[in-house]
């Protein structure tokens, strides 16, 4: 194991891929010569040349639309659209084409795309350049959505979903780029379905994906020490196909839940696990569960305001124990 950052983890898994296969190309905004706004490509238009990391103009549409066309033919492209925010603008092609091809063509024509894109609320960006959107694809069929938590996962997420013959939308959050983790020295593909358990106790589970994840570790530490709650934290890394089994798995254990996230709570991710538990989960639940989400409001560009309209792990902690009167 060695210790990288996010978004080092991110440049080894395009360097191997790109090493492995000649029909792999990376292509965005600022990815070749200045090496990616979040150093995702750093090093890569030296490697490997102008015509294989290749820097787009500022269109989203069209050089998604590009590289949708170029996978019917065989070449396997990584494209970085720079905020998650600017993917509405490459939603027809994402929707229409990439995620539809296969279906509507009786299986001859396959779109073997990449597509990641940072999103979440960092420091200060406006409305415009915070939004999560990963509600919006994990609705899409045919597209596979996952949303690494940490560098071994962006890594090896990364890696299968080249060699998958499904479109994939990658989903980063921007305040993760820096962060540190193990990752394996070996070549490692991580699965692009199911969940991780990445703590594990009796008395309530946490589900979180992305930076969520990391508030329901820290709440967990919290409920453990200070109030005897042992909490289950469960990583749903992979949106769509969402792990049904798992989810229910975790409750049969703890019979407690609570869904975190950092987007709005309409029509979301937690909506979503919440029908999950509704439908499959009825009888083992001990009490209602609950959804720790951001408020429904465009985020704010003050800084007291952005804090105050998203989550975190003080809100999944009172969110825990509101579950257990006896622990306040």
């Amino acid at each position: 194991m060695s210790q990288m950052m996010y978004w080092e983890a991110l440049r080894r898994a395009h360097d191997e891929e790109l090493g492995n296969d000649p029909l792999v190309i990376v292509m965005g905004e600022d990815i070749g010569v200045a090496g990616g706004t979040y150093k995702a490509t750093q090093g890569l238009y030296d490697k490997y040349g102008a015509e294989r990391v290749i820097d787009t103009p500022i269109s989203e549409n069209g050089y998604t639309g590009l590289g949708i066309g170029a996978s019917f033919v065989g070449v396997k492209p990584i494209i970085e659209i720079m905020s998650v925010n600017f993917a509405w603008l490459a939603t027809d092609q994402i929707v229409n084409t990439a995620a539809k091809v296969r279906y509507m063509s009786g299986g001859q024509l396959t779109a073997p795309i990449v597509i990641r894109s940072p999103g979440g609320t960092a420091h200060q960006l406006g409305a415009q350049h915070s939004a999560r959107m990963e509600k919006v694809f994990m609705g899409i069929a045919g597209l596979r959505v996952v949303t690494p938590s940490n560098p071994k996962q962006a890594y090896g997420l990364l890696k299968s979903a080249v060699r998958c013959a499904d479109p994939v939308f990658i989903n980063e959050h921007e305040l993760m780029y820096n962060m540190k983790g193990e990752v394996p020295d070996e070549e490692f593909f991580h699965p692009l379905e199911g969940s991780e358990v990445v703590r594990q106790g009796r008395d309530i589970t946490l589900f979180g994906y992305n930076i969520s994840v990391h508030w329901c570790l820290q709440a967990a530490e919290v409920l453990s020490r200070e109030h005897g709650i042992e909490a289950e934290v469960v990583d749903l890394y992979a949106l769509s196909p969402l792990d049904r089994e798992g989810i229910k798995a975790s409750v049969a254990r703890t019979h407690k839940a609570i869904i975190a996230e950092e987007a709005e709570a309409p029509v979301g991710v937690g909506a979503e696990v919440m029908a999950i538990f509704n439908e499959e989960c009825f009888f083992e639940l001990d009490a209602p569960p609950v959804r720790v989400s951001a408020a429904n409001v465009p985020i704010p560009y003050n800084h007291k305001l952005e804090k105050a309209a998203i989550p975190s792990a003080k809100d999944v902690i009172a969110a825990a124990l509101s579950l257990f009167p006896g622990k306040h």
